[in-house]
């Protein structure tokens, strides 16, 4: 539900913005930026990949994306097509290499 200006009221009220999903010991996030109007799509694919990873949204097609440390290749393969098919890029260091 928006205001009388159209902004996001819980943005608004609590001050809060949203952060970088805290993941634990162990797992691996990676940083893509995709058209907002493919976030949908994206996300199907990477759940349907029986456990792969999860995706949490920064703001349209700001997208982190978190797996277990050991399936990070498999990750980083999946991402890679993902993001030549769609023509998404990957940004900034990746979080949980080690």
């Amino acid at each position: 539900m928006r205001n009388e200006q159209g902004g996001c009221p819980l943005r608004e009220v609590t001050g809060k913005r949203s952060v970088l999903p805290r993941v634990g010991e162990g797992m691996v996030v990676r940083r893509v930026l995709l058209r907002a109007r493919d976030v949908v799509f994206f996300k199907g694919v990477v759940e349907a990949s029986e456990g792969l990873a999860a995706v949490f949204a920064e703001g349209g097609g700001d997208l982190h994306v978190a797996a277990p440390m050991d399936r990070a290749a498999e990750l980083d393969a999946m991402l890679a097509e993902l993001c030549a098919e769609l023509g998404a890029v990957r940004l900034g260091s990746d979080v949980g290499n080690r």
